[in-house]
């Protein structure tokens, strides 16, 4: 079994989570657009930049620039084809309000999209432009399984506090960013990856312009959480992406390894060509669809890039292994419960684990024959567990997300500086889920509040003054990796490189991280490891 490539299922399931993680804030006002986030109209900073000048927002320890285009709109026949050259302007853009997010599924959790005018990116900068002269900078690619999700659903306020510039952007989604078809293919007869190509649009637009607004364009710092960490892992490995960036930092992006042949996802997209009523094939009538038909048409599990000379050569795990990509320092790490938030939604949605189903789900969720999931569930016994639920988060966990982080550490430290990690906070506060039959643990995205704000939350928590310091150490942890390429600081817990002799981790534990060297034999990569070359 490939433990490296997330299956239907678990697809499925991160597509759910994307929706609550997305869309529940995108029903929020937008960031920074409120009268308490500072005056519009004349008052706010202006700053140059190479297609006009814009106006945003002072806001306290913040100047924000908010809506930004990068690229053209991917309208009509630019639909399904590389960015292009966003168009200038004259006098003084307003910069104070985030632009339309890319289109989405309806969900009943938030506000869907339909606007592919959604090419926008956000500048937050430390206040004043002497404080923000020369600071590093750092571009954040959100999460959603890459069907949901926008920029400004994360507020960097502490990461800016700690001397950085912060970039957050939209980029293509579902199928109108990641859908591959013959009939859109290029001179070169590659198709699909139009978000990944958004993003590097994006990271051009920073080593543009980032200067004027006081970044540091050489010393840029990609980072993202699940598809964002997913999309980060792509641009560490696309040759298009060489030279945009200087370090990487993946959060929970690990689960997709494998990418589909070019062939495989053109045969795909010719199967939702003839469900959307494209009996033709042709890139006429797809790019005539409505995108409502669009959004209800896609494949609903998610998608994953896919293999494109251009863009992805080769499988990101082979990539690694090879040393074929681009060798920036890279901090690479997951979560300690990952699978217990998709487990979580499965029981929200009616369909809990069980003592009688559990077999079956891991079956499901995995992906593989009932023989299989007998074989893992003797591994994995009930027994062993408080109870089904928690059984089969450690079953996700281990095979989707911890296993294949290390076997990234373990090819990327060959080749780079790499610094591994583990968040391990037990107790780290739900904030878009209600409460369950079991704890969440370090669920999938629970670090994300360690680092920046979410302020549309459906269930904010306060941390305690230990999880609260251990916030503070990870945002110096990320600010230092970006100031330097090295995340301790003279005071901060020592965080030691990875190296596959010794493996050595960072726990990030409250009140204070340390050292782990048994996460192979904590998440059982061994059995792991053989059950793949077994199949």
């Amino acid at each position: 079994m490939p433990t490296t490539r997330i299956t239907w299922r678990a697809r499925t399931w991160l597509a759910v989570a994307g929706v609550i993680l997305g869309s529940l804030v995108a029903a929020s006002p937008a960031v920074g657009a409120s009268p308490a986030g500072g005056r519009a109209g004349d008052s706010g900073p202006v700053v140059g930049t190479s297609d006009g000048a814009v106006r945003g927002l002072a806001n306290g320890a913040l100047d924000e620039f908010l809506g930004i285009p990068y690229a053209a709109p991917p309208v009509g026949a630019l639909r399904w084809q590389p960015p292009q050259p966003a168009a200038g302007w004259s006098g003084v853009r307003d910069a104070t309000q985030v632009g339309p997010h890319c289109p989405q599924p309806a969900s009943p959790f938030g506000v869907a999209s339909t606007s592919e005018n959604c090419l926008f990116l956000n500048v937050f900068t430390p206040s004043g432009r002497r404080a923000r002269q020369h600071s590093p900078v750092m571009v954040w690619i959100h999460g959603g399984a890459l069907v949901t999700g926008e920029s400004d659903d994360y507020l960097p306020t502490k990461l800016v506090q700690d001397g950085v510039t912060v970039v957050t952007i939209n980029y293509r989604l579902g199928a109108l960013g990641f859908l591959a078809h013959p009939a859109l293919a290029d001179a070169k007869g590659q198709s699909g990856d139009y978000g990944l190509m958004d993003q590097q649009a994006a990271l051009r637009w920073v080593r543009q312009n980032i200067a004027r607004f006081g970044g540091d364009p050489r010393n840029v710092t990609v980072f993202g959480e699940s598809a964002g960490g997913l999309s980060t892992l792509s641009q560490v490995a696309s040759p298009q992406a060489r030279g945009l960036f200087e370090k990487a930092i993946v959060e929970s992006g690990s689960y997709n390894l494998t990418q589909a042949s070019l062939s495989s996802a053109e045969s795909a997209g010719e199967a939702f060509a003839a469900k959307a009523g494209c009996a033709s094939q042709t890139a006429a009538c797809l790019r005539s669809l409505p995108v409502s038909t669009i959004l209800a048409d896609e494949d609903a599990a998610g998608y994953t890039p896919n293999i494109n000379t251009e863009v992805l050569p080769e499988s990101l795990g082979t990539a690694f292994a090879t040393g074929n990509f681009n060798r920036v320092p890279i901090i690479n790490g997951t979560n300690r419960d990952e699978w217990r938030l998709f487990v979580a939604i499965s029981e929200l949605e009616g369909n809990p684990v069980t003592a009688a189903n559990y077999q079956s789900m891991i079956s499901s969720t995995l992906g593989v024959p009932s023989t299989a999931a007998a074989v893992i569930a003797g591994e994995y016994p009930l027994s062993a567990f408080p109870s089904p639920s928690i059984a089969l988060g450690a079953v996700g966990t281990d095979a989707l997300f911890a296993c294949p982080a290390l076997s990234i550490d373990q090819s990327v430290s060959h080749f780079v500086p790499t610094f591994a990690y583990e968040f391990n906070d037990e107790n780290a506060p739900e904030e878009f889920l209600p409460p369950v039959s079991f704890p969440y643990g370090a669920a999938h995205a629970s670090e994300i509040q360690y680092l920046m704000d979410l302020p549309a939350a459906t269930f904010p928590a306060t941390f305690s003054v230990a999880q609260q310091q251990l916030a503070t150490t990870m945002q110096g942890y990320w600010t230092n990796f970006a100031k330097r390429g090295f995340p301790s600081s003279f005071g901060s817990p020592f965080w030691q490189p990875f190296h596959d002799v010794g493996q050595r981790m960072q726990s990030l534990i409250p009140p204070a991280p340390q050292t782990e060297t048994d996460f192979a034999t904590t998440h059982n990569c061994a059995f792991w490891a053989a059950l793949a070359a077994a199949a």
